[in-house]
């Protein structure tokens, strides 16, 4: 290193008269560059108001706070790669030739992590002609002559070369420390070692040659060998393996150039000085600011209120810090450093007295965290294996109750615990409590596991329906994802304690100490994810959906999915061999269209046969060289008027009926019960509607007879009856509502039939002795408006030609200007916030709204005017859910809400109570929304599903 690089790097200037700095202790360096790829891998897409890519940006600066919160280090900076080229491409030209470009969200996210950096008022540092790890080398070495303990906070291989006294790595995605210990068991040698093993074994990566046939395996057998790579080349005669020893011997050269270019230059001209690196604490007002542009809320949230205890804080020690600094000066020493954080400390509870101490402290406290262990997803059948609880961050516990093995030995005898059915009575009056709190995450199913136990669940809060409410589809709220996004954290995966694939095992052969940390972790996890997200409720104005809607609903969920519903399983069996049946019939129809016989599940064997022997236009091929033969492409062949791809359409749909539902459901009949057991995801669907999975019972297809058969097999028990309620054209009343049409409104006010009348105003025609077909078209262009449809798509729907149905959709909007105000106006909205919002405030998310893709933007102004009504709707059906038990209960009647399907609800009722019990849900289905036009609820009654409908 030369003299002036040394003066720069180890001295500060200290002006006359100043006091001289505190001796720095411990250095942290962040690799800015590759931390930011990490955090973009790591993390769901997320995009802000504007439409610009954010998350990486969030995962940076969560890391960041972290850090900064856990941290004894007084030195901090954060590197990064001031281009893709340095001093190594004049080394070897092909140097990182073959690294593609960044993607393209990820571009514009590089000058907003250095904007995040200087918000936080980190040091930022590049170097042109050098790499980020070659800056964070100098600063290392410079650090470690001065005796400063470094931290790298980073996990690329490349950095490892430099673990030594006094330096180490820190993996922040795992929060993992890398050691010698570490390093050796990657590279299999000491790290001073590192680089000879990458110069002979190269790196596919960066384009590093290294020596052709030696691995990183063979590499470190050989430096282990001859002790380094100059030996190891001298010596390179004396290898017995004829290729190995070929290989070294012809590149030679190559592995002295691939050593110069994995090796770490830690010279690096013209760097700040380390004391230019101690850390300074940021300016609120700056750091508040360029959280809120990009919102971050959550984050933005945390941040103030950091600033507001270290505020109070530093009110409430100003004079033990006088006395503290008094003190230290007149040692003559520093003061001893903030310790870091400490480790969650997770407890096994495996007696009765221990249990009795965390009931008893969870009921002092007022609030917890709970989770469930089982043996499967399946809520209705799993075993319960234990639970877990924390009531204050960095302490959790588990209570093991069904586990066969006691430690890492799976052939020990069982393990120390205790009796469920005992712990279980002890635990009941705590989960009951309705002054205690419990918190969930996906409460819903824990409440189906412990209710199977007699267990009613109750308060509760569940912090997947809080980041639902709060972030929408902005990103998925699982919470492995969320102690991502939120804590920085990442959880001990299912895998790494259960396996995968078949060497998998069910939790209860979890031996003990690993089962506890994951247990645990997920109790504590989410009592933090809890106290994070649930502030923000009432500053983001979400408590009244939150608490109306989503919070009552969960319980309610849980039990239509523990009552299920009966299925015949002859009439499912029956259905599947006629279902068969017509399936040869149609498939040797579809043969003999096509000249001879193919296999009509293969989309390849189809489109040769469409594309390549019949000649139909439109065949388009695909990455594989195959054609497409969606059912979009099918159906404007179909519409063209050829025969075959309609009855490859019809073969598809009647294959779908017979393998999903006729077969399937057969299956899924639950033996304990009888019934089939659906579950319904609470947080799946960007507009709040509720999915159904396990088995999927809303996409039954109902418009055709076949799927109306499926329906007959959906059962009541004897003396009872399925009632269906119905919302009667729910979304056209909202559009009516929210875009303020008079006359619709006035329509729907008076019962007229709301598609003839739009027949009548459009077409011009008499509503008296109208058409049907002139009706059907009216209720495709209602229908299709909502939807954002296209003249394209509507001219499919009806069969007739683009320009006709183009007309249509103008003559429509003529007559309703107002359609036409709110979709401009919802489509403004969109572009300016990201989100539109339903008529009780969820914000549905809208991502593409800026997209470049024309046909991406599209469907994104389709999604932003169809979610406010979709959304809206959804939230009715949903207040209604909330309230139904409950008033059935009030009103004596034992009627049963089975399912849910989007606009409908599904009830068993006693024969004796139907009239009773149509009349209630009617009035709470009803009354669900105060809107500018009634809600109309149609009820039915049947046997069978499809008759009630």
């Amino acid at each position: 290193m030369t003299e002036l690089v040394t003066t720069i790097i180890e001295t500060a200037a200290i002006e006359p008269g100043a006091t001289p700095p505190l001796p720095m202790r411990h250095l942290y360096l962040v690799d800015g560059s590759g931390f930011i790829f990490r955090a973009f891998h790591a993390l769901p897409p997320l995009t802000r108001a504007d439409g610009t890519p954010v998350g990486a940006v969030l995962g940076f600066s969560n890391m960041l706070l972290k850090l900064l919160g856990e941290t004894d280090a007084d030195a901090v900076a954060v590197i990064f790669d001031a281009s893709r080229y340095s001093f190594r491409n004049a080394i070897y030209d092909a140097y990182k030739a073959q690294r593609p470009d960044a993607p393209p969200e990820l571009i514009p996210q590089f000058p907003l992590v250095r904007e995040a950096t200087e918000a936080f008022n980190l040091p930022g540092i590049e170097s042109d002609g050098y790499e980020a790890d070659d800056i964070i080398a100098t600063y290392a070495r410079a650090a470690q002559r001065r005796g400063i303990e470094v931290t790298i906070v980073s996990s690329d291989k490349d950095l490892m070369q430099l673990v030594d006294d006094g330096i180490r790595m820190l993996d922040p995605i795992k929060n993992k420390a890398i050691g010698p210990d570490e390093v050796r068991e990657k590279f299999g040698v000491a790290p001073d070692r590192v680089v000879d093993v990458q110069a002979l074994a190269g790196d596919s990566v960066d384009n590093v040659p290294g020596v052709p046939g030696i691995g990183v395996k063979t590499a470190a057998e050989l430096i282990n060998t001859y002790g380094d790579l100059d030996q190891l080349l001298a010596r390179a005669g004396e290898i017995k393996q004829p290729k190995r020893r070929e290989s070294l011997i012809q590149h030679a050269d190559l592995a002295r150039v691939s050593r110069e270019l994995v090796r770490l230059k830690d010279d690096v001209p013209d760097l700040p000085p380390l004391e230019a690196l101690a850390v300074r604490p940021a300016d609120p007002n700056r750091l508040v600011e360029f959280l809120r542009t990009q919102n971050f809320r959550t984050l933005l949230s945390r941040v103030e209120s950091r600033n507001a205890n270290r505020a109070a804080a530093t009110a409430a020690l100003a004079p033990v810090a006088a006395a503290d600094a008094q003190a230290t000066s007149a040692e003559g020493g520093a003061a001893a450093p903030m310790p870091a954080a400490t480790a969650a400390n997770y407890v096994l509870i495996q007696d009765l007295d221990v249990l009795d101490a965390w009931i008893a402290r969870a009921t002092a406290a007022g609030a917890f965290a709970v989770d469930t262990e089982t043996t499967s997803l399946d809520a209705v059948t799993c075993e319960l294996v234990g639970v877990s609880l924390s009531i204050e961050p960095g302490e959790g516990a588990y209570l093991p109750l069904a586990h066969k093995v006691e430690g890492l030995d799976l052939t020990g005898g069982a393990p120390r615990q205790i009796d469920r059915d005992t712990a279980l009575a002890r635990l009941k009056p705590l989960l009951e409590d309705p002054a205690v709190l419990k918190i969930g995450h996906n409460l819903k199913y824990d409440a189906v596991v412990l209710g199977r136990h007699g267990i009613q669940v109750a308060p509760a809060d569940d912090t997947m329906l809080l980041s639902y409410v709060l972030d929408g589809h902005l990103h998925g709220h699982g919470m492995d994802e969320l102690a991502l996004l939120h804590l920085a954290h990442k959880t001990i995966a299912f895998a790494d304690v259960c396996g995968t694939g078949k060497n998998q095992i069910t939790f209860d052969l979890v031996p003990l100490d690993r089962a506890r940390d994951y247990a645990a972790e997920d109790a504590e996890v989410t009592l933090r994810l809890h106290r994070l997200l649930r502030p923000r409720l009432l500053k983001e104005r979400q408590v009244a959906l939150y608490e109306t809607t989503e919070r009552p609903l969960a319980p309610v969920i849980a039990a239509m999915e523990r009552a299920g519903i009966k299925v015949d399983p002859v009439e499912l069996k029956r259905l599947s061999r006629d279902f068969g049946e017509r399936l040869a019939v149609l498939e040797t129809e579809i043969h003999r269209l096509a000249g001879r016989p193919f296999n009509v599940g293969s989309p390849k064997q189809l489109g040769e046969v469409l594309f390549d022997e019949m000649s139909l236009a439109g065949g388009k091929k695909g990455k594989t060289g195959a054609y497409a033969t969606g059912a979009e492409v099918l159906e404007v062949l179909a519409a063209q008027g050829h025969a075959l791809p309609a009855r490859v359409l019809d073969w598809r749909q009647l294959a779908k009926l017979k393998s999903t539902y006729a077969d399937a459901l057969v299956e899924q009949i639950n033996p304990a019960t009888g019934r089939v057991h659906t579950s319904y995801a609470l947080a799946s669907t960007s507009t709040g509607r509720l999915s159904s999975t396990d088995p999927n019972l809303q996409n039954i297809p109902v418009r055709t007879e076949e799927g109306r058969k499926i329906r007959r097999a959906f059962i009541a028990e004897d003396g009872h009856v399925l009632m269906s309620a119905d919302y009667s054209q729910i979304e056209l009343r909202l559009a009516a509502h929210v875009a303020d049409i008079p006359s619709l409104k006035d329509a729907f006010r008076q019962g007229i039939d709301i598609h003839a009348l739009t027949a009548s105003q459009v077409f011009g025609v008499p509503v008296e002795g109208m058409d049907p077909q002139v009706r059907r078209r009216a209720k495709a262009i209602n229908f299709g408006i909502i939807y954002g449809i296209s003249g394209f798509g509507l001219a499919q729907q009806l069969g007739i030609p683009q320009g006709e149905a183009q007309a249509y959709i103008a003559a429509y909007f003529e007559r309703y200007p107002g359609i036409r105000a709110y979709m401009d106006r919802t489509k403004q909205l969109a572009r300016e916030q990201g989100y539109v919002t339903t008529i009780f405030g969820r914000r549905c998310w809208v991502p593409g709204i800026k997209d470049s893709n024309p046909a991406r933007r599209a469907f994104a102004e389709r999604q932003a005017i169809n979610a406010p009504l979709q959304g809206s709707a959804a939230d009715i059906i949903k207040r209604a859910m909330a309230r139904i038990p409950a008033a059935l209960t009030e009103a004596g009647l034992s009627a049963t809400m089975l399912l849910q399907v989007h606009d409908e609800l599904i009830f068993e009722v006693r024969e004796a109570e139907v009239e009773a019990t149509a009349a209630l849900v009617r009035r709470v289905m009803e009354g669900a929304a105060h809107i500018s036009v009634p809600l109309v609820v149609d009820t039915g009654v049947g046997r069978d599903w499809e008759t009630a409908h």
